[in-house]
């Protein structure tokens, strides 16, 4: 399905409106988005999530958590999260239902691949891209189990949908308060790694951390292991090195130190490079690379277009060469 032309705006984003809020969880909320009258919305894969930009003009990445057979409308939900710089404050406090939002189309950095049994193991918000992977697996008919696990069942969003679900059967909830018979054994269930069984993975990043790395001990191939997070973290390395950025429009040279990202290098010499997430996330500020071979540490580009070595985001990613030459 094709959005039609006035649907979209020159920057690619196009307008949705709010069609209904619902309090999902504590400190979560769902929101459903109605494609304007007369356009269609793009269709998605299970795993795929969308670019928002909320009244307050940052731009956010949230999973579609809905049926990916049916793109008649998406949903999304949002934790409010008490560390947030600005972007789950704002959606929880002046998203409202019948607002209108531009959102991107849907990109899938996280899908499904064919496999014999999946694991899914949701931390958190992060049930949101899962849910959707699970729609996908039950209607596949696949064998897959689903292991959500949260602080208490009254922060774990949409476990009443779970429960009614045709699926509930291979869901299994794991409250940090819950009973001891309940608690995650992340060791056991991944005790038996196979080469036709894969694993997918989504939450906080001490979960993720925890359920990859005991995948890892228990023998699991890195090819099998799949994962999404929700904010990534990119502090400075032991070892990094200065490097230099060529703007190849004007010929500028731009040192960038060692404890410097290349996106502040490029600001203070007054280069404007539009950003959001300044986490490497969102893709907002991905520059074109001409030369050179970059760093790349995003959470954005697939593993396919990091080999290509024609993009990185300055926010976060370096430069493995001596120098990067960007179409600047």
């Amino acid at each position: 399905m094709e959005i039609p032309d006035r649907a979209a705006t020159a920057d690619g984003l196009f307008a949705v409106t709010v069609g209904r809020r619902s309090e999902v969880a504590e400190c979560i909320i769902s929101l459903e988005l109605l494609p304007e009258t007369g356009c269609e919305l793009p269709p998605f894969s299970a795993g795929a999530h969308i670019d928002v930009e909320l009244p307050n003009g940052m731009v956010r990445q949230y999973s579609l958590l809905g049926d990916a057979r049916r793109a008649l409308h998406y949903e999304i939900g949002i934790l409010r999260d008490p560390a947030s710089r600005g972007g789950s404050a704002c959606a929880h406090a002046d998203l409202r239902e019948g607002d209108r939002l531009r959102i991107s189309r849907p990109r899938n950095l996280f899908p499904l691949v064919a496999a014999r049994r999946s694991l899914l193991f949701a931390g958190g918000i992060g049930i949101t891209p899962l849910l959707a992977m699970a729609r996908q697996l039950a209607h596949d008919g696949a064998d897959f189990a689903l292991h959500y696990c949260g602080r208490s069942l009254a922060r774990m969003a949409f476990i009443d949908r779970l429960g009614e679900a045709p699926f509930a059967g291979c869901v299994h909830l794991h409250p940090d308060d819950g009973a001891p018979d309940t608690k995650l054994d992340a060791a056991a269930l991944l005790a038996a790694p196979a080469p036709d069984t894969h694993l997918y993975v989504c939450g906080p990043g001490g979960f993720m951390d925890h359920v990859i790395d005991t995948a890892i001990s228990c023998g699991w191939n890195d090819g099998n292991i799949h994962f999404e997070c929700f904010a990534a973290t990119v502090p400075a390395r032991e070892g990094d090195r200065a490097f230099e950025m060529v703007l190849a429009r004007s010929g500028r040279v731009i040192p960038v130190a060692p404890d410097e990202t290349a996106l502040a290098a490029l600001c203070a010499h007054g280069v404007d490079v539009p950003v959001s997430c300044e986490q490497g996330i969102c893709g907002t500020c991905a520059t074109r690379v001409l030369d050179g071979e970059p760093d790349h540490r995003d959470m954005y580009f697939s593993d396919a277009e990091k080999a290509a070595n024609d993009s990185f985001t300055p926010c976060c990613s370096r430069a493995r060469s001596a120098r990067l030459v960007l179409d600047l």
